[in-house]
């Protein structure tokens, strides 16, 4: 087997709203002034790698980050952050003073408005097993870059590595984080995780 690329996993920077720990999924936040200097200081990590092509999630937090970054990235749909229905903008704490004990990856959402639906963790990895059909190709020529979010970039990570989708929550991702994934004798292996960027000098 040829030499293949890696997949680099770009977390967005931070926002008000995972400042707070409240779940952001298809409500569209900017990015803030931290945010945007963590996504800076990731251009530094990328700029000597050889990459083939970029893609991001349509959410501003992450195409900003994306472009601060210095990538030239695509959107994809796929791309967005899982959908977690009525518990939109709720906090964990906030969750489970309505249901004691609940925990995302085991117990999933509830619906929300039409807006956001709601997904089980089956169907994000679906999305994700999409993205990495499209992207093993691109692989075999250089690098790909993702820019995303923190559940979606997870649960991409589990199937890359043959795992279920909730096996994710095994895989803590930080916002501004650089993550990549690879083989190793043509296995497919974990071979960065949840790196923070580079400080400015």
């Amino acid at each position: 087997m040829s030499p293949m690329g890696e997949l680099i996993l770009l977390r967005h920077g931070q926002t008000e709203w995972s400042k707070s720990g409240r779940h952001t999924g298809r409500t569209d936040i900017p990015l803030t002034p931290e945010g945007e200097a963590a996504a800076k200081s990731l251009a530094p990590v990328l700029a000597g790698r050889p990459i083939r092509a970029a893609f991001t999630s349509p959410a501003q937090r992450a195409v900003r980050t994306a472009e601060l970054a210095g990538l030239n990235a695509t959107p994809d749909p796929d791309l967005q952050e899982w959908d977690y229905g009525g518990y939109e903008g709720m906090t964990t704490p906030q969750i489970r003073e309505q249901r004691p004990g609940w925990y995302l990856w085991r117990d999933g959402v509830i619906p929300g408005d039409a807006g956001h639906p709601g997904e089980p963790v089956e169907q994000v990895g679906a999305r994700a097993d999409a993205v990495l059909a499209r992207l093993r190709p691109l692989l075999a020529e250089g690098d790909v870059v993702v820019v995303s979010h923190a559940h979606f970039l997870r649960i991409l990570a589990a199937r890359w590595l043959g795992l279920p989708p909730d096996d994710g929550r095994l895989l803590r991702l930080d916002t501004g984080t650089l993550s990549t994934l690879g083989t190793e004798h043509d296995q497919p292996v974990v071979l960065m995780w949840n790196a923070p960027p580079v400080p400015a000098h």
